[in-house]
C-alpha cells in the first residue's frame, strides 16, 4: 500500500511540475462593461485669481465736454464748433498700433442713447468727428454739441473715450466697435 501511495505522489508531483507557466499566453478576450462611478471627490483648492478681463483697455468716465466756436478774425462768421478732451494715457504705441473710440451720449446717464463717432446724421443735421494726437483728443462739430443739462436737469452729451493698446496683429476682435452696448458688454465698461 504504500508503493501505491508513493506512486500516487510521484504522479501529482509530475503532473504539478509539468503545468509550468512557460507557454505563449492565449488572446485577449473583449473588454468588460464599464463598472459603476465612484463618488465625487472633495473640491481642489481654489486657483490664483486671474487679470482682469479688460485686455488693458483704458476708458474714461462720461465727460462733460464744452465746445469753443471757430469763426472768422472778425467773428460774424462761425465756420464749427471745437473742443479738446485730455488723453494722457494717450501714447504714441496707441496711436500707431493700438484703437481709439470716442462715444457720444445724446440723452441722460440714466436713459443712454449712444452713438459713435464719427457722426454724420443728415436728419438730425449732426456732424462731429474725432482727431486723435499725443494726449489729446480733438472734437470738431457743424454745432455746439457739448455737455447741458435736460428740462429735468439731468446731464445730456456726455462723451466717452476707449483707447486700446496694441496687440497681436492680424487677430480681429469678436465685437463691432462701433456699436457701444456690444463695448460695454465685451471690456465689462460701468456706466
Amino acid at each position: 500500500m504504500t508503493k501505491i501511495l508513493y506512486v500516487s505522489l510521484l504522479a501529482v508531483a509530475v503532473f504539478l511540475v509539468s503545468c509550468s507557466k512557460d507557454g505563449s499566453a492565449g488572446p485577449a478576450g473583449p473588454a468588460g462593461p464599464a463598472g459603476p462611478g465612484g463618488p465625487a471627490g472633495p473640491a481642489g483648492p481654489a486657483g490664483p485669481a486671474g487679470p482682469a478681463g479688460s485686455a488693458n483697455v483704458i476708458y474714461s468716465a462720461w465727460l462733460d465736454v464744452t465746445y469753443q466756436v471757430d469763426d472768422n478774425a472778425a467773428g460774424d462768421t462761425i465756420y464749427g464748433y471745437f473742443a479738446a478732451i485730455p488723453a494722457p494715457k494717450l501714447t504714441n504705441e496707441i496711436l500707431g498700433t493700438g484703437e481709439m473710440k470716442v462715444y457720444f451720449n445724446y440723452n441722460t446717464a440714466a436713459a443712454p442713447v449712444v452713438e459713435a463717432l464719427p457722426i454724420a446724421d443728415p436728419f438730425l443735421g449732426l456732424y462731429i468727428t474725432a482727431t486723435y494726437s499725443l494726449g489729446n483728443i480733438d472734437l470738431y462739430c457743424n454745432a455746439n454739441a457739448g455737455t447741458g443739462t435736460n428740462t429735468q436737469g439731468a446731464k445730456v452729451r456726455q462723451y466717452r473715450y476707449i483707447l486700446i493698446p496694441g496687440g497681436q496683429a492680424a487677430r480681429k476682435a469678436p465685437v463691432d466697435w462701433n456699436n457701444y452696448k456690444a463695448v460695454q458688454q465685451y471690456l465689462g465698461l460701468k456706466d
